[in-house]
């Protein structure tokens, strides 16, 4: 008999839940998936953390979850908040809100953790496993970059670029481009530190979470999200960088105007894409694959929360 597991990937700008039923060969089949785009890291400040109208848009989104959860029977829940929650001074208050008035027990994890379990998502939805792979996951908060051989990772780091954090805090596409170019040269120096060496002839870069499948969906002028078109879809570098000129002059408002870009993403695409573009060219890769599976797969097929 299968397991009904729920997995909670709670972002700094996307909530996601997927309920599936787990079997005991590892295999699961998808029952719900909902998501919604709260912004929890949106007016974050050092001195307080989470502001008081992002946690309320946060409630708000996982009492719609637990409500879900309970319908379903679910068996089993793992729930995890990243980088806005691990770095709010009031992150440990919000976790507890959320047990207390939803059920839900939100693990805090590290970007270590978060760039492994998402590894492992990727891989569980990849056409083709390759014998080395750079991943990389662009969030609200951060972006974690993996170094796998075969399904174990040899090198995980999260840097302090996500597409909340850059877009209100660096504002001008040049300003996040010198952020973004500093973070991964020191990726790149402590990559060579530990021995990693990127060879784009032999290894495949895959990139997940919203940028990457937002612009999937832009470029095959996706009126109606189908996440079996995305995964697994090939960008190359020429296309995104197309992708970056058309959107870069129009307003949010006018962005929503193309197929494939969803509301609340308007404003934050362009650091998404820059974070993209940037790092295809510090690796020397002329394409990447898109995930649409990620950490919140990876949840469901690894065993346990650490």
């Amino acid at each position: 008999m299968p397991e009904r597991i729920a997995a909670i990937d709670f972002g700094t700008n996307t909530a996601r839940l997927l309920i599936a039923d787990r079997f005991p060969d590892g295999r699961f089949e998808q029952v719900v998936l909902m998501r919604a785009i709260v912004r929890l890291g949106g007016g974050f400040c050092r001195q307080q953390g989470l502001a008081a109208d992002a946690m309320e848009r946060a409630m708000d989104c996982l009492r719609r979850f637990s409500a879900e959860i309970a319908r379903l029977e679910v068996q089993t829940v793992r729930a995890v908040a990243t980088s806005a929650v691990r770095d709010a001074a009031n992150g440990p208050a919000f976790v507890a809100r959320v047990v207390r008035e939803t059920g839900i027990r939100l693990a805090v994890i590290d970007g270590l953790t978060e760039g492994s379990i998402t590894l492992q998502g990727v891989l569980s939805g990849l056409d083709q496993r390759p014998d080395d792979l750079l991943l990389f996951d662009v969030g609200g908060g951060s972006t974690e970059y993996t170094v796998a051989r075969g399904t174990r990772p040899g090198f995980v780091r999260s840097l302090p670029l996500g597409v909340v954090r850059l877009t209100e805090g660096k504002g001008e596409p040049a300003a996040m481009s010198e952020k973004i170019g500093r973070e991964l040269d020191g990726l790149v120096v402590q990559m060579r530190r530990d021995g990693i060496m990127i060879d784009p002839e032999r290894c495949q870069l895959v990139g997940t979470a919203g940028t990457a499948t937002t612009l999937a969906a832009i470029s095959l002028k996706m009126a109606e999200y189908d996440y079996r078109k995305v995964n697994n879809f090939v960008l190359e570098k020429a296309e995104i960088q197309r992708l970056y000129e058309l959107l870069l002059p129009l307003a949010p408002s006018e962005r929503l105007q193309l197929p494939g870009l969803e509301p609340g993403r308007e404003d934050l695409i362009i650091a998404g894409v820059l974070i993209t573009l940037l790092s295809l060219e510090r690796f020397g890769f002329e394409r990447m694959k898109v995930s649409d599976y990620g950490l919140l797969e990876g949840l469901v097929v690894t065993q346990g929360l650490p």
